[in-house]
C-alpha cells in the first residue's frame, strides 16, 4: 500500500513551481496545491488575468513570467522550490500541432529539466505527459497484454500517418527522462488521456484526437476529468514510493453507445450527432480494453482529493 499523503506541517513548509501556470492543468494544480497549503510559484508565458484572482489577497502565491524556450527565466521561477509541475503550452505564434511542433516542444522539455538539475532545491519534478506517448505503432495489435507505463509510442509510425501529437509528446517526453536520468533528477511522468472539463470545451479538433476512430476500435481511447488529473499530479508528489511513468485516465470507450456519448460531447450542439439510427442502435459490438492505470490507482488508492472551493 502506497504511504499516506504529505503532513500538513510539512506542506506549509514547501514551496512548489507550476508551469505552465496559465494553461488549463497549470492554473487548475495552483488551485488545487494553494488548498493544500503549499507555497507556490505560478511560471506562466501566457495571460497574467488567468491567475490574477488567486494572487490578489494570497500571500502564498507568487507570479513568474517564465518562457520555457528561456532557460534562465525558468531559472528565475524554480528558485527556492521543492518541486517542479510541468505542463506545456504551445506557444501564441504557435498553437497547432503540425511537425513543426516537436522541435518547439523538445526544446521546451531539454531546458525545464536542465533548470531542474540547477536548482538544488528541487527534490522531485512531475512532467506532464500524454496517452498519445504509449499507444501508437505498427505491434500494438499484436501485443498480447495490456498497454501500460512500459510502452512507447513509434515516432516512425507517428510520422507516417501524421498523428504529430503523438510525435510532439513522444519525442518530449523522452527528452526528458533522458535529461532526468543522466542528471540524476527524481521525475515522474503523468502521461493523460483527452482531458475533459466541464468548465471549457474540448472540441472535435482537438490535436489529441487524430486517429481517435483507430484508438476507439484498439480499445485505448481514453480520457480524464481535470480534477482527477490534477489529484494523480500531486499524489505521485507527495508520495516518496512515485516512480517512472502513470498512465492517467478515468473512462475508457469501447463501445458503439460510448462513441456517440462522446462525439456529442465534443461537437457544437448545432453539429452533434444525431439520434443513432436502427443499424447504429442495434450495434452492440464492444472492443476490448487494452490500456491499464493500475499502477496509478494503487498509487492514489489512500489520496484524499481536496473539495474545490474559492479561494479568497
Amino acid at each position: 500500500m502506497a504511504p499516506p499523503s504529505l503532513p500538513d506541517d510539512v506542506i506549509s513548509e514547501k514551496t512548489v513551481c507550476v508551469m505552465d501556470a496559465s494553461g488549463e492543468v497549470g492554473s487548475a494544480l495552483v488551485r488545487r496545491l494553494l488548498l493544500r497549503g503549499y507555497t507556490v510559484h505560478a511560471a506562466l508565458h501566457g495571460e497574467y488575468e488567468i491567475v490574477e484572482g488567486l494572487c490578489c489577497n494570497n500571500k502564498k502565491v507568487r507570479v513568474f513570467q517564465a518562457d520555457p524556450l528561456d532557460y534562465h527565466s525558468i531559472i528565475n521561477a524554480l528558485k527556492g522550490c521543492s518541486a517542479l509541475f510541468y505542463s506545456f503550452q504551445p506557444p501564441s505564434d504557435h498553437p497547432t500541432y503540425d511537425e513543426y511542433m516537436a522541435d518547439v516542444e523538445v526544446r521546451a522539455a531539454h531546458n525545464v529539466l536542465e533548470a531542474c538539475a540547477q536548482t538544488e532545491t528541487i527534490e522531485k519534478a512531475i512532467f506532464t505527459s500524454s496517452v498519445t506517448a504509449v499507444i501508437w505503432g505498427d505491434d500494438r495489435n499484436a501485443t498480447p497484454s495490456d498497454l501500460d507505463e512500459r510502452n512507447w509510442s513509434d515516432v516512425n509510425f507517428c510520422r507516417k500517418f501524421k498523428l504529430w501529437h503523438g510525435v510532439s509528446k513522444t519525442l518530449a517526453e523522452r527528452t526528458a527522462w533522458a535529461l532526468a536520468m543522466d542528471r540524476g533528477i527524481n521525475m515522474v511522468s503523468i502521461n493523460g488521456g483527452l482531458l475533459m472539463n466541464s468548465e471549457s470545451i474540448t472540441t472535435i479538433s482537438n490535436p489529441y484526437l487524430k486517429g481517435a476512430a483507430e484508438m476507439f476500435e484498439n480499445g485505448v481511447l481514453v480520457t480524464v476529468d481535470l480534477n482527477f488529473l490534477v489529484d494523480s499530479h500531486i499524489s505521485v508528489f507527495e508520495h516518496s514510493s512515485s516512480y517512472g511513468r502513470y498512465l492517467c485516465f478515468d473512462n475508457v470507450y469501447t463501445s458503439n453507445q460510448d462513441a456517440i456519448r462522446l462525439a456529442n460531447m465534443l461537437l457544437p450542439p448545432s453539429q452533434s450527432t444525431p439520434a443513432p439510427t436502427p443499424s447504429l442502435d442495434d450495434d452492440t459490438r464492444v472492443y476490448q480494453q487494452r490500456i491499464s492505470n493500475k499502477k496509478l490507482n494503487k498509487l492514489m488508492v489512500d489520496f484524499k482529493s481536496e473539495v474545490e472551493v474559492e479561494i479568497k
